[in-house]
């Protein structure tokens, strides 16, 4: 069974059609691209796999079940963790905390452990912060643990934003552009911790972005989206040689 299945999602916003007709088949630990020309619709399709909008047509299967309407803490919770193009942290939270906190669906101490600091409080808490250590750790940011977000740099923000979004244990990661704004330093250790988090946890990655170059190296399959639209779906290779691709994306990004 795939991981996750979208069987011809459409979307309009009254009656401008921003996605049509998409489909995608994820199997367990592939890591699966998207890439497109600015407003070809890939944000909206990862905001349609997380509950944030509804399609106006089609269906999509997670572990073999419809998540269509579901709100987005319960898709979370079954399994599809994300990250934002513009990111989403608490600019006066420190580090650990973002981690800690996106782990707090799963308290099971209930409300009276919350006020009398039962040991399953003591005990869970402590297991909170030990799994978000281990992330940050993983992610090459623990020693900025104690800091709060504001003022660090844009690299270590989003390794903290992908942190958060480990915390969830997903089965699915959706990465929505996460090399924006780094320099290619930042982009090589990005590729790196992406390939250290697929092997350590066997992860199904599914990813947009414009570094070409990242994408062609870390992605299984690859599908371009224009105009709402499937135009090239392949391996890396068959995507750069694509004639469709080159002119309706990779010759464009050529010319910029």
């Amino acid at each position: 069974m795939p991981l996750l299945q979208t069987d011809g999602i459409t979307l309009y916003f009254g009656g401008l059609r921003a996605v049509h007709d998409f489909r995608l088949t994820i199997e367990p630990g592939q890591v699966r691209g998207l890439i497109g020309p600015n407003g070809a619709g890939k944000t909206t399709i990862f905001n349609m796999l997380t509950g944030i909008y509804k399609p106006t047509s089609g269906d999509i299967l997670f572990q073999g079940q419809s998540i269509v309407g579901m709100p987005s803490h319960e898709i979370a919770a079954r399994g599809i963790g994300r990250t934002f193009q513009n990111m989403r942290l608490w600019r006066h939270v420190r580090v650990l905390d973002h981690v800690k906190l996106a782990q707090y669906s799963k308290i099971d101490y209930g409300l009276m452990g919350a006020f009398l600091g039962t040991p399953r409080r003591v005990r869970q808490e402590r297991e909170f912060e030990e799994r978000a250590e281990a992330l940050l750790d993983l992610m090459g940011v623990k020693r900025f643990a104690d800091q709060v977000i504001t003022g660090l740099p844009y690299g270590v923000q989003r390794r903290v934003e992908i942190a958060r979004a480990m915390a969830l244990q997903p089965k699915l990661l959706l990465l929505d552009e996460p090399t924006a704004g780094m320099n290619p330093q930042e982009l090589e250790e990005m590729v790196q911790i992406i390939r250290k988090i697929k092997k350590e946890f066997n992860l199904a990655i599914f990813l947009i972005e414009h570094r070409m170059r990242f994408i062609m190296d870390l992605c299984d399959l690859i599908q371009t989206l224009d105009f709402g639209e499937v135009i090239a779906e392949g391996t890396p290779e068959e995507i750069r040689d694509n004639p469709r691709v080159i002119d309706a994306y990779l010759g464009r990004e050529a010319e910029t």
